[in-house]
């Protein structure tokens, strides 16, 4: 995934404008994107504050955290089941 060269605080500051009635394309060239990113923008943050964004954002990366936590232990386990399996340790 990219990294954005926008904080949430930009992106919502943009859509809040687009929100107020000024059109998409003037606020996507004052912000120096295409108008197809303040859509994609939309999508991901329409109706949000910039606190529940930068929430959002941090429960997304500990989710992130907490799959690749889950993935190397379950290789570790299946590791040391096939060691068990293989020495006839199981009972």
């Amino acid at each position: 995934m990219s990294r954005s060269r926008h904080t949430e605080a930009q992106m919502i500051g943009a859509l809040k404008q687009v929100e107020s009635g000024r059109k998409v394309e003037d606020v996507a060239r004052e912000v120096g994107v295409s108008k197809h990113t303040l859509y994609a923008w939309k999508a991901k943050y329409g109706g949000m504050d910039v606190s529940q964004a930068q929430e959002a954002k941090q429960l997304r990366d500990e989710n992130t955290r907490l799959r690749k936590l889950v993935a190397d232990l379950s290789l570790d386990k299946e590791a040391l089941q096939s060691v068990i399996r293989k020495n006839g340790w199981s009972s």
